[in-house]
């Protein structure tokens, strides 16, 4: 398989399609191999409309809704980036691309020492990562704080309501994307912070994906 073509075919004929616009986002779908973030026996499914499976029973997101995700997030160069599940990198290295510093963590510590790997091949005066990136190995809901008030807070698993904390970790006019629900039914919702005490909501699209781990013990939201 042709996989310059297959990630091509990708960004036109699946993402594009799903109402993905932003030039910026779909200029870094294009240039980011994909494949190189896949398990090496899933290589060739790289560019498929799926959830391509991880070790731990996480997988790595369809690539519309992470199409959409990175369009809603509406990032800017030199924003302040949380990322909670950071799984393949992927999502985690587009951020960087679009000149993002993402701070991000996962609960799997072989996730952690892969995405390393994976995105300190891109950066450098050649690559795309133009931004920078700090991943941890931590369980967000074990007391873990990210180190500054995040731009844009994204999760990367799926939880049954939004959790207390994070609407605090956004500045003001922060944006914070997660998927809420049990499945199969769930949506991903863009939180706004408007003001000091005050958030607006926007539900983007319906989709089912796995929980993140120990989600079940998190605070709900309170507005």
């Amino acid at each position: 398989m042709n996989l310059e073509q297959a990630r091509f075919n990708m960004v036109e004929q699946q993402v594009r399609t799903w109402e993905v616009l932003d030039q910026r986002v779909l200029n870094v779908l294009h240039t980011l191999a994909r494949e190189d973030f896949v398990p090496t026996r899933y290589r060739q499914m790289a560019y498929a409309d799926l959830q391509i499976p991880l070790a731990h029973g996480e997988s790595m997101l369809p690539p519309v809704v992470e199409g959409r995700l990175l369009q809603a997030a509406q990032l800017q160069p030199d924003e302040e980036v949380v990322e909670i599940g950071l799984g393949s990198g992927y999502l985690t290295a587009c951020m960087a691309c679009l000149g993002a510093r993402v701070e991000a963590i996962d609960i799997h510590p072989e996730f952690v020492d892969l995405a390393h790997q994976r995105i300190s091949s891109l950066s450098g005066d050649a690559g795309p990562v133009t931004g920078s990136v700090n991943l941890q190995h931590a369980d967000v809901f074990a007391d873990w704080q990210p180190s500054q008030p995040a731009d844009v807070v994204l999760v990367g698993g799926s939880l049954p309501f939004v959790p207390a904390s994070f609407r605090h970790w956004l500045k003001p006019g922060g944006r914070l994307l997660l998927i809420v629900g049990r499945s199969p039914l769930m949506e991903a919702r863009l939180i706004t912070r408007a003001g000091e005490q005050s958030w607006h909501t926007e539900s983007l699209f319906e989709t089912d994906i796995p929980a993140l781990q120990h989600a079940e013990i998190a605070q709900p939201f309170e507005f």
